[in-house]
């Protein structure tokens, strides 16, 4: 039986000046959040709503664009689209905390990346600590908070030397985009060189799961538009079924994933689109946090 699925707009919070009071902007009420230490956490600083792009039931139907249609080169983000913004607790967010001394659900991670004694508990030392690295990858707000957004942009920042120093990625003479669930990021090979990556990505939450093993570049639709949910999937690399690499609009920093694709930000995906075939091959692997 084929399943219709359900786009639903994230909830921002907002503070508002006046009574420093959280406000939810959603069109339809958004699946719970996995259960764990991040079901509490909200965005600690105004972002706009988004609606998720799903994963199709079913393959899009495969056509040959015309030039005229792949002339057109999709819109750009808005300014601050992507902006690295943490889940924090809802009352640090709304007190607006100069330096949280609550423990965040990637503690003992964030603490050995940066060298500290790795205990899993908050401290005035550790706070202050984090909140330097925050200011310095430009994580907001800067409070101390070892949340999910963090912890990802010292993920990031480990791999980018050398993003398959684990061999989790096969290595083949061929091209291979490499999906590393774990640490939400992505990057492409060929042999041992990393010719594209590694960046940042969005993977399917626990309902709607990106599947891994290996799968095959089989469509490119660079305007592409969602036919179940009328959704923008700017320079769509479809590599199974409904599943594909593509620009979203807004942040890949969300505590839920996506519906199954492969979320990159629009310049990533540019670029990336320039870089795969049709019939190149990916591989995905690992376990998105919280799923």
């Amino acid at each position: 039986m084929i399943s219709r699925r359900i786009a639903y707009r994230s909830v921002a919070v907002v503070i508002v000046a006046a009574g420093l009071l959280p406000v939810g902007v959603a069109a339809a009420a958004p699946p719970p959040p996995a259960a764990g230490p991040e079901a509490e956490l909200v965005p600690g600083v105004y972002q706009p709503w988004q609606i998720d792009t799903p994963d199709q039931v079913l393959a899009p139907k495969v056509y040959t664009p015309s030039a005229a249609e792949d002339a057109v080169e999709p819109a750009d983000a808005a300014v601050g689209a992507y902006d690295l913004v943490e889940y924090v607790p809802l009352r640090d967010a709304v007190e607006r905390v100069a330096c949280t001394k609550s423990t965040g659900p990637f503690q003992r991670q964030v603490e050995k990346w940066l060298k500290r004694k790795v205990d899993g508990k908050q401290s005035a030392a550790d706070c202050k600590a984090i909140r330097a690295f925050q200011k310095k990858q430009k994580i907001t707000p800067a409070i101390g908070f070892a949340g999910p957004v963090t912890w990802a942009r010292m993920q990031y920042l480990s791999a980018r030397a050398n993003p398959n120093a684990a061999k989790k990625c096969p290595v083949r003479s061929y091209r291979v985009a490499c999906v590393d669930l774990t640490r939400q990021i992505t990057w492409v090979q060929k042999g041992k060189k990393v010719v594209y990556g590694p960046v940042p990505m969005r993977s399917g939450r626990t309902a709607y799961p990106t599947r891994g093993g290996w799968h095959k570049i089989y469509w490119k639709h660079k305007n592409h538009v969602s036919t179940l949910y009328h959704q923008p999937m700017p320079y769509a690399q479809f590599f199974d079924g409904g599943q594909a690499f593509h620009a979203v609009y807004g942040s890949i920093f969300t505590t839920v994933g996506s519906m199954g694709c492969v979320n990159l930000r629009i310049g990533d995906a540019r670029k990336l689109w320039s870089v795969l075939k049709t019939g190149d091959r990916v591989f995905v692997w690992g376990r998105r946090s919280g799923t």
